[in-house]
């Protein structure tokens, strides 16, 4: 927020009508300033701006929290009256309540709660603290947030306020409703006298401020003040909030003053039902005579107070909304000391100082409740986020794959990593690459690592190559969870009666038998509509519950995100107590787990729950196939990948967001990173951005995977296919010997072969009506990549470099172009494709060059 001038708060609306004109010419009472009346217009500016707001996103709605310790009734009635006012105006107010048993540790953790709640744009705490624990009020108090302190009571705020930072800061909400009030007169502030009477915390020293920093001369009077009536008879502009009874008396006033009474009291009245009234500080009876206008007590300031407390919410929610739109970055990128010769990847990762990746995350518009920290590197990102930006448009896409690759890898996450730094720290858009979590089988094998290369990496190295958060180890325990079932639930129906085994599934509880969600759901499948366990036939009991699994049939193997070939074929079950139920089976790599392909392809937590429960493990012998619904394992499966279905936080070398979800390996499984994690970073980069995105594998699987599978799901379509190429493939593709660590002697012969399958590759992705960019890896070395040029239909044969003009003015061009027509088409599962499908088409292509620098 920038900092504004010393004027007054909503200078920028129309100066309202005077009241009055010349009262103190005319020789009669003062005008009465109508807090009822000023409140409701108030009141109806708000409600307009909230409306205002919904159709800037219509997912958005102001929130407020009022934290009350207690229960006292005069702070109950001061609550109903802050709800109803807010519901009036469209704020979602919430009331929460704390017993008078509460500890000060329990208050700061509620406040802590609603601080970090991003739906929540103001947070009260209604004074008095009714609690029989003695609590810290200033402690309490400067607890809230400053960017949520509608009450404008905190340190934080109290300092903008005296500075004079009143465009930055919350003003107190009494305060707040006498400056308007003021306004309303038509009475300008500006070289008048004011006097305040008082010099509390809430009213009287924020009251000397607001009036200061509007240009009157302010004096303060208090309890110590010497001849109290002759500073009053000063004042252009009186302000009282002294707290006693009716202290200012008419004839201390100013003729024509105005006066503003903040005070309320009881004094004995027997005419009043209750034996008592409300008066103010001031002397409303002799006072009217001599000022110029006057606020009545009650009806003055009082319904000031609550519209005020709704304006700076509704200020908070505008300030909220502003600073957090979708595509708004406010990023620092990290500068890197290049060297030569290129020190070895881990080298370069180690002396890199990544950003602390909370920051990272507010940079690129991520609310602080919807990250889940893991260390200072990496983090989690929460799947509410998706409805919180649902309504925005997304970004460009681009899916980087490689021509058919050697053992070695090719360098698409390298290029992937590669074009976002470029585009993001040299060419200041908005992108995010979203990349695959290695597994630790080729990390440790001849491949290595997945973090890219060079000056090209996601960083810190070691994390993310290794664990990360975690989620290739639920896989793990989740399968292998499946495994156990399948295994044990043979066993026990190959060795139990039907009624054992019934009584085993339903078991006796507190004398009464139940089913539970998943065996109710059987049941169904079953057809047997039934929900008293006592009332099922012998059939039924039988069909319930035996699978009658055919152990030949078994297709679910476990896992390990290991290389360990002699677990490849294994025989299980040899233990006694398995009783002989022996069986061949084997061991694959976790990445390859259909659980990996569910979490890459599943849109939220239910419907992850039922894909996973509609896993296939096997056939019966009467040829039904078992699900893992079956099993009764599919709840416990949802609940090992909780957290797994959360997509991981990182970044580059150069300070660029980088998501990390699901696994690779599209030769054997899925091999594309998640579509959860491709939505949301559309979504954060705003329709001017980009996401870069990895299919795994060669494009002839691994793009093919995500044309055919992940874009049909997913409803996305990507604007521009990158093919990674390097010139140790092409040789080879080209008849090459068996590739090594070694690159092959200079073969332009072989070279020209091998670009059989890189055009092939081109031409797969132009049948999905997508144009193609060929980036040629070339392993620091760039000479090279002049020959594969030559040989492909690129006119200029161009290597751009990193954040160059004609760079940008070629992506520019590339992801706006007309439509092609596909010869295969890209459409949702389950609708029916256009003629057409609106991608934008490049042709001429080009070549562009991304290395390790």
């Amino acid at each position: 927020m920038n900092r504004a001038r010393p004027t007054s708060p909503g200078e920028d609306q129309e100066t309202p009508e005077p009241l009055s004109t010349d009262y103190k010419a005319l020789n009669m009472s003062a005008q009465i300033i109508s807090g009822k009346e000023v409140s409701a217009q108030v009141r109806e500016r708000l409600k307009t701006d909230v409306e205002q707001m919904k159709l800037q996103d219509p997912n958005f709605t102001p929130g407020l929290v009022v934290l009350q310790v207690g229960d006292r009734d005069d702070s109950n009635l001061y609550i109903s009256m802050k709800l109803k006012a807010a519901a009036e105006i469209g704020i979602n107010a919430t009331h929460v309540r704390l017993p008078e048993t509460a500890t000060e540790e329990e208050v700061l953790h509620s406040i802590t709660e609603v601080n970090e709640n991003s739906s929540v744009h103001g947070l009260i705490v209604q004074l008095p603290l009714d609690s029989i624990h003695k609590i810290d009020t200033e402690k309490v108090t400067n607890a809230v947030a400053p960017e949520k302190d509608v009450d404008g009571l905190t340190s934080v705020n109290a300092g903008k306020l005296s500075r004079g930072d009143l465009g930055d800061c919350f003003i107190p909400c009494t305060p707040n409703g006498c400056m308007e009030l003021i306004r309303q007169t038509g009475v300008s502030v500006a070289g008048k006298k004011a006097v305040v009477i008082g010099r509390s915390k809430i009213v009287g020293a924020p009251m000397h401020d607001l009036l200061l920093w509007n240009n009157a001369t302010v004096t303060t009077c208090h309890s110590k003040t010497v001849d109290l009536p002759g500073e009053v008879s000063k004042a252009d502009i009186l302000v009282v909030g002294i707290g006693k009874a009716e202290m200012v008396k008419g004839e201390w006033i100013k003729k024509g003053a105005v006066v503003i009474d903040c005070g309320i009291n009881h004094i004995p009245d027997e005419t009043k039902a209750n034996g008592k009234r409300v008066v103010g500080d001031v002397d409303y009876a002799s006072a009217k005579d001599q000022a110029g206008f006057i606020t009545p007590v009650p009806g003055g300031v009082g319904p000031m107070t609550v519209a005020m407390l709704m304006s700076n919410t509704v200020l908070s929610a505008k300030r909220f909304l502003e600073s957090h739109q979708p595509g708004k970055w406010n990023i620092s990128y990290t500068k890197l000391n290049l060297q030569k010769p290129v020190p070895s990847d881990i080298v370069i990762s180690r002396s890199c100082v990544p950003k602390p990746i909370d920051c990272l995350a507010r940079e690129v518009g991520l609310l602080s409740d919807e990250v889940e920290l893991y260390g200072k590197t990496k983090a989690k990102v929460q799947l509410s986020i998706i409805k919180r930006l649902q309504a925005q448009p997304d970004g460009k896409y681009v899916v980087v794959t490689g021509i058919t690759p050697t053992p070695l890898g090719e360098g698409k996450s390298t290029t992937t990593i590669g074009l976002v730094q470029a585009l993001g720290a040299q060419m200041k858009l908005n992108v995010f690459a979203c990349v695959r979590q290695p597994s630790q089988g080729p990390t440790f094998g001849i491949k290595g690592g997945a973090a890219g290369g060079g000056y090209s990496q996601v960083i810190p190295m070691e994390e993310f190559n290794l664990h990360l958060t975690g989620d290739i180890h639920a896989i793990t325990a989740a399968n292998n969870l499946v495994a156990a079932a399948v295994d044990a639930r043979m066993f026990h129906e190959s060795t139990q009666s039907d009624k054992a085994l019934y009584n085993r599934l339903v078991p006796l509880i507190g004398g009464e038998r139940k089913f539970s969600p998943v065996q109710t759901n059987r049941l169904k499948k079953l057809g047997i509509e039934k929900t008293d366990p006592s009332t099922l036939t012998e059939e039924e009991i039988t069909r319930f519950a035996r699978l009658d699994m055919d152990p030949s049939s078994v297709t679910w193997q476990r896992v390990l995100d290991t290389n360990d070939r002699f677990l490849r074929k294994i025989t299980i079950g040899q233990s006694p107590t398995e009783k002989g139920h022996t069986r061949e089976a084997q061991f694959d790599i976790t990445v390859a787990s259909e659980i990996m392909a569910v979490l890459a392809l599943t849109s939220s937590l239910e419907d992850m729950r039922q894909r996973l429960a509609r896993m296939v493990v096997a056939t019966s012998r009467g040829g039904v196939p078992i699900t893992t619904e079956d099993l009764g394992v599919s709840g416990a499966l949802a609940v090992l990948m909780r957290d797994a279905i959360k997509p991981n936080l990182m970044q580059t070398l150069e300070g660029t967001p980088v998501f990390v979800h699901a696994g690779p390996f599209a030769n054997i499984a899925h091999g594309n990173s998640s579509i959860l994690a491709d939505k949301i970073a559309l979504k954060l980069v705003g329709p001017e951005g980009f996401v870069v995105t990895e299919a795994g594998f060669g494009a002839d699987i691994g793009m093919e995977k995500f044309f055919n599978i992940k874009c049909r799901y997913s409803g996305l379509r990507p604007h521009v296919v990158v093919l990674v190429a390097t010139v140790r493939a092409l040789k080879m593709h080209g008849g090459g010997q068996t590739v090594s660590l070694l690159e092959f002697p200079s073969n332009l012969e072989l070279l020209e072969k091998g670009c059989s399958n890189m055009r092939k590759q081109i031409e797969n992705a132009q049948h999905f009506g997508v144009p193609v960019v060929v980036a040629v890896n070339a392993f620091n070395k760039p000479s090279n990549t002049f020959p594969v040029c030559h040989l492909l239909p690129c006119h200029p044969p161009s290597l751009l470099p990193r954040g160059s003009a004609s760079c940008r003015s070629a992506w520019q061009r590339l992801t706006c172009r007309s439509p092609m027509r596909p010869t295969r088409r890209v459409c949702p599962r389950g609708s029916s494709c256009p003629s057409e499908t609106s991608v934008p088409v490049w042709a001429p292509g080009f070549c562009s060059h991304w290395s390790a620098r």
